[in-house]
Order: structure tokens, then C-alpha cells, then sequence
């Protein structure tokens, strides 16, 4: 199996690149669009940012290719490479809207100014509107082809993406997580343990579980192993979002990018101030156990999934 972190490392610095140069080829620029909206969205999206998300889809075709060999690995993450994309594009939107003063008023995200702070709140909004309709701009246009089990994919993607994101998934996390905090006026949210952990599900996991699964149907897998990388990504969601509660607290901004501390200031419930650091740390733990017998249970443990949730639930940043 491969795992060391430093095969791990050359992988993630060989997709990163290769969706930062695909996101630089995909975005529009002038004069296709005003230069305003071409900056103002480059200036996040390529901010940046550990780009997990992207990383998850390429590795996740990649765990269901590479049983034929190299060739068809990377024939299936040139599959998924506009998925990745996508889901990127709208994970950054995702960022730049909840910095903004309405929502968790932050000044600092991915080491840098929040783009409110630099352009102004009109333009981060329009920024963030246009990277979640070039999102599924590119999701419909890309890959170009005429198979019809390549575009029968791509469409499931779509749904995958668009549920995650929307009402149901992320925008729903997010609207439980204003109220939770008390910021609409007349439906404060008191969260236990299930509410949490249903608002981070939304919030946070849907998109990481959208992104792992997205990479599955782009490279072909069938229902058993796609249903087993989505409860994977379901894992890794919840892992990720404990660890991040937990680096709020003990974390400091230069190392995370981004405030720290914002969650207890704001008085926002979180997996620490619910259940502790220590056991908050074995819950992550325990997510890890169950994405690895999720990938076990479908001979997926050889390729990078695994690593990465390792990555995931260990990390310090």
C-alpha cells in the first residue's frame, strides 16, 4: 500500500498544480468578462488554500482506475479533472460569502485580506455568484465528448454538486450555523450533539463527500464502490470539520490562514465546547476508523484515499 507521507506530498503538489493550471484555463477572463469580476475571483481562487477538495475527486478516480494500470488512472482523472475544478470553484464562493460582514464577518482567509476587505462587499458577492455559475458552466460544458455514459456522468455530477451546495446540503449548514449563533433575529438555534453534528454534515461534509463521490462516477465505478467512497466521504466531512473546531481553538492564524478563536468569540457551538478536546480528538479518530473499513470493504486502501483522511484527521494547519 502506499502511504508515506512523502509519496503522499509529491501527489498532492502534482494535483494541485494541475488544477491551478486547469482553473487558470477554465476561468473566464477579458474581455470575455469585465476585468473587476476576472480579478476579484482569481484573488481567492487562487489564494491558496489546501485545495482538499479537488485532491479528494482526482484521488478518488484515481483509487477506482488504477486496478487497470497507470494509462487508465490518468484517463480517469482527466475524467474528473472538471469536476475538481468545479467543486473548488464552488468552495471558494462558499468562503468568500461567509466572510462577509452578514455572515462570520472575517478579515483574513487563506493567509491574505478577505475579498470584502479588498473590493468591497458588492463585488466579493458577485465574485462568489460568478464562480458558482462558471462551477456548473463547467460541469455541463466539460469533458467535451459524445459517449453517452461519459455525459450520463457528467450529469449525475451535477446533482451531486448542486445537492451539496444548495438548500439541502451547504446553504442549509450555513442558514442552521447563523442561527445557532444567534444572528436572525428571532430564531436562535440551541444545537445538541445531533444538530451539530447535522448542521457540520450540510455545512462542511457535503461538499467533501460530493467531491470524493464526484470523482467515482467520473472514472465509471460501479454502485458497490461509489457507495463506498461516498461513506468514506461522509467520514472524512465530519473528521474534518472536528479537527477544524479543534485548531480554532488551539490553532493560531498564521499557521491556519485564517482567524483563529472566531467560534468561542462568537459563541458558536463546536465539537469542543460540547464534548472537550480530548474526546472531540477521538471522535475524529473514530471517523478515520470507519473511512478506512469503508475503503476496505471494496479493495480501495491502495492509492491516495486513505492517506489523505489520514492527512485529514492528523493534520496541525
Amino acid at each position: 500500500m502506499t502511504n508515506t507521507s512523502d509519496t503522499l506530498d509529491r501527489f498532492l503538489d502534482v494535483a494541485r498544480a494541475r488544477v491551478d493550471r486547469a482553473l487558470e484555463q477554465w476561468l473566464p477572463a477579458p474581455p470575455a468578462c469585465p476585468d473587476l469580476v476576472s480579478a476579484s475571483m482569481r484573488y481567492s481562487l487562487f489564494a491558496g488554500g489546501k485545495r482538499l477538495r479537488p485532491m479528494l475527486t482526482l484521488a478518488a478516480a484515481d483509487a477506482v482506475g488504477r486496478s487497470g494500470g497507470d494509462v487508465v488512472s490518468q484517463a480517469a482523472q482527466e475524467l474528473a479533472l472538471p469536476a475538481a475544478c468545479a467543486i473548488e470553484m464552488v468552495h471558494t464562493y462558499s468562503l468568500i460569502h461567509d466572510d462577509l460582514p452578514a455572515m462570520d464577518n472575517d478579515t483574513l482567509r487563506r493567509g491574505q485580506p478577505t475579498l470584502h476587505v479588498i473590493y468591497g462587499d458588492g463585488t466579493a458577492i458577485l465574485a462568489g455568484d460568478g464562480l458558482q455559475a462558471e462551477a456548473f458552466a463547467l460541469l455541463a460544458r466539460e469533458p467535451q465528448t459524445d459517449n453517452a455514459a461519459v455525459v450520463a456522468r457528467k450529469m449525475r455530477v451535477v446533482g451531486v454538486v448542486a445537492t451539496a451546495a444548495g438548500a439541502c446540503g451547504m446553504v442549509g449548514g450555513q442558514a442552521l450555523d447563523l442561527q445557532a449563533a444567534g444572528q436572525v433575529a428571532g430564531h436562535r438555534l440551541a444545537l445538541n450533539p445531533d444538530g451539530l453534528r447535522d448542521m457540520h454534515a450540510r455545512k462542511t461534509g457535503a461538499l467533501i463527500r460530493a467531491a470524493a463521490l464526484s470523482g467515482a462516477v467520473m472514472a465509471g465505478a460501479d454502485e458497490r464502490r461509489a457507495g463506498a467512497i461516498d461513506r468514506y466521504g461522509a467520514e472524512i466531512g465530519l473528521a474534518f470539520q472536528i479537527v477544524d473546531d479543534i485548531l480554532d481553538v488551539e490553532g493560531d492564524a498564521a499557521a491556519l490562514g485564517k482567524t483563529a478563536g472566531k467560534d468561542a468569540a462568537q459563541d458558536k457551538p463546536t465539537y469542543p465546547s460540547l464534548f472537550g478536546i480530548e474526546r472531540s480528538r477521538a471522535m475524529a479518530a473514530e471517523c478515520l476508523e470507519r473511512a478506512r473499513a469503508a475503503l476496505g470493504d471494496e479493495q480501495l486502501l491502495d492509492g491516495w484515499l486513505w492517506p489523505i483522511a489520514e492527512w485529514v484527521a492528523l493534520r496541525r494547519h
